[in-house]
């Protein structure tokens, strides 16, 4: 193995544990906010708005993790009326291209979506605050599928991290 690639592994690993870390913890906090709120609207007829904020954004940090954590294992949604067309030689030649324009895109995807969370941050009044900065997943939700395309591209061979 080599010393980028050896690099690239590691990385890997870090990035996933960190994912199934925050994804976990979200989903927990989610279950956990839900049910108090729940609790807390028909047992004592109160309830938070920002509860019902905290897990709409919860949903995005689970999803996005997922997402990249489906693309590190190859479970993510595929076209498979095509993928049954193609050789499986073909497949294998175009692998690595499709994972650099998937990673552009989510790049681009990145750029964007960081532009309007500043652009949000700018005229966002005090009393969304907590809303403006949990909708920075949406950004770093971006960021992260795009490493992992990136490093997918560039160590294709090494094994697979959730093994």
């Amino acid at each position: 193995m080599t010393t980028h690639s050896n690099i690239f592994y590691i990385i890997k690993k870090q990035l996933v544990a960190t994912e199934k870390f925050i994804a976990a913890f979200s989903l927990l906090l989610l279950l956990i906010l839900s049910l108090s709120q729940i609790i807390l609207r028909n047992v004592f007829e109160l309830g938070f708005s920002e509860i019902d904020v905290i897990a709409r954004h919860l949903v995005l940090f689970i999803t996005f993790m997922g997402a990249a954590l489906a693309c590190e294992t190859s479970q993510h949604i595929k076209m498979d009326f095509i993928n049954s067309l193609l050789n499986p030689s073909f497949k294998q030649r175009i692998k690595t291209p499709l994972l650099l324009i998937s990673a552009s895109i989510c790049s681009l995807f990145f750029w964007y979506a960081l532009q309007f969370w500043l652009d949000e941050k700018t005229y966002a009044p005090d009393n969304e605050q907590l809303a403006l900065y949990m909708a920075l997943i949406i950004p770093i939700g971006f960021f992260t599928l795009s490493l992992h395309l990136l490093l997918l591209s560039c160590s294709r061979n090494q094994p697979q991290v959730n093994k």
